[in-house]
């Protein structure tokens, strides 16, 4: 069996939106292989669609950071995460997680989370309107794609608009690559503290929002400290960059840009595939807890697996022709969300956003453009995110 010194993380020249070309080779050979982490482990790394969906859905594979080692180069890939704090439940197992789990999902519902549809459709109504006023050019990322999921997850949790800038520094430097531990540290540091604040004041004297509801809950004020950075730190980066980099392979493919235009109907298909295409969450991992059979291969307990999800979501055992972009196909299924217990909570809110930005932007701006060379966006390559830095568009004023 080949052992891969490291994970593979260049993307072709002139094709930002494809994954490295070595992950292709390594799933069609090897789709369990190897893999020498950052610090000197040797666990795994699973590249098929079936392989990651299997290790995720299996509780034999533990998410607790502890247990972790990181795959992808940064300044904590050296060192093992410390156990999560109360309330972060994403990097907890059964049954802690399924507590948080529980008391949370009723929250996040379609049926709730398309009651905001009206609100979430006015709020990027807002942002084409002050776009319309300042005229061309304009930073797309600045203009619109942050400020839909911040205002709205900001309005969700009962957090103050008017400190979202600072939350989105924060949340970039926590998944910069490029920043050192004690930056990273800073960042979350910064945003517990703002939060422990807002907890107590909703204590004292809750609001309509999330986080005054979950005032009345069992939950300690750490906890709920925690789980808002959780929540709040998700709302802001994730969407954000769906919508530009989907804007972006919109405008660079013209023909599924003009399908999407044409027929909105077609916008919830568009997402999927925009979900399946782009992975934008593009690197997991897992731990096993016991010694796991899997593809042949025995997992020793104690050993990690890095899960390549923009390699599972371009497999063509899944997906024919996976690397053509086609807002028409059936795309269900894609992993870009997760699968078991850590799936997404807000994929909803999520699909909410994106079903309101993408039509209402290319139906305001018919001649929506790139304003600089497809080679020159500024592409997010040090983060656990993968988005642009910024998207210089144009239009016909």
């Amino acid at each position: 069996m080949t052992k891969l010194l490291s994970l593979p993380t260049t993307r072709p020249a002139g094709r930002p939106f494809d994954p490295p070309e070595e992950l292709a080779r390594i799933r069609e050979q090897e789709p369990l292989s190897r893999l020498v982490f950052p610090d000197g482990h040797e666990g795994w790394l699973v590249t098929s669609h079936s392989l990651v969906r299997a290790v995720v859905g299996d509780s034999r594979f533990s998410a607790r950071h502890e247990l972790l080692h990181i795959p992808l180069p940064g300044p904590g890939a050296m060192q093992q995460p410390p156990p999560a704090p109360p309330g972060l439940f994403i990097a907890m197992d059964a049954p802690e997680h399924t507590r948080y789990r529980r008391l949370l999902t009723g929250k996040f519902t379609v049926r709730r989370m398309r009651l905001l549809a009206d609100r979430v459709e006015e709020i990027a109504a807002e942002q084409l309107d002050a776009m319309d006023r300042n005229g061309p050019p304009t930073d797309l990322v600045e203009a619109y794609a942050q400020p839909i999921p911040a205002l709205t997850i900001c309005e969700l949790l009962g957090v103050p608009y008017t400190d979202h800038e600072s939350f989105q520094r924060h949340a970039a430097t926590v998944n910069n690559h490029d920043a050192t531990l004690e930056e990273q540290y800073a960042a979350i540091m910064a945003v517990q503290e703002y939060l422990q604040g807002l907890v107590s004041a909703k204590r004292a004297k809750p609001t309509d929002d999330l986080l005054s509801d979950l005032t009345t809950s069992d939950l300690t004020d750490e906890e709920l400290t925690n789980v808002g950075t959780l929540l709040l730190g998700a709302g802001l980066d994730t969407t954000a960059n769906m919508i530009a980099l989907g804007t972006f392979a919109l405008l660079t493919h013209p023909d599924q840009l003009t399908a999407l235009r044409d027929d909105p109907a077609l916008v919830d298909q568009a997402i999927e595939e925009l979900l399946r295409y782009l992975s934008i969450a593009h690197t997991g991992a897992r731990s096993a807890l016991e010694d796991v059979e899997l593809n042949g291969h025995v997992i020793k307990a104690g050993e990690t697996v890095a899960l390549s999800v923009q390699a599972a979501n371009r497999d063509p055992e899944k997906f024919p022709d996976p690397d053509t972009f086609d807002i028409r196909r059936q795309a269900g299924g894609h992993l870009s969300l997760g699968h078991g217990i850590h799936q997404c909570l807000g994929q909803q809110l999520a699909r909410v956003e994106m079903r309101a930005a993408f039509p209402a932007l290319l139906a305001r701006f018919p001649t929506l453009r790139l304003d600089v060379a497809p080679e020159d966006v500024p592409l997010r390559h040090n983060s656990d995110i993968y988005g642009v830095d910024r998207l210089p568009v144009a239009w016909e004023a």
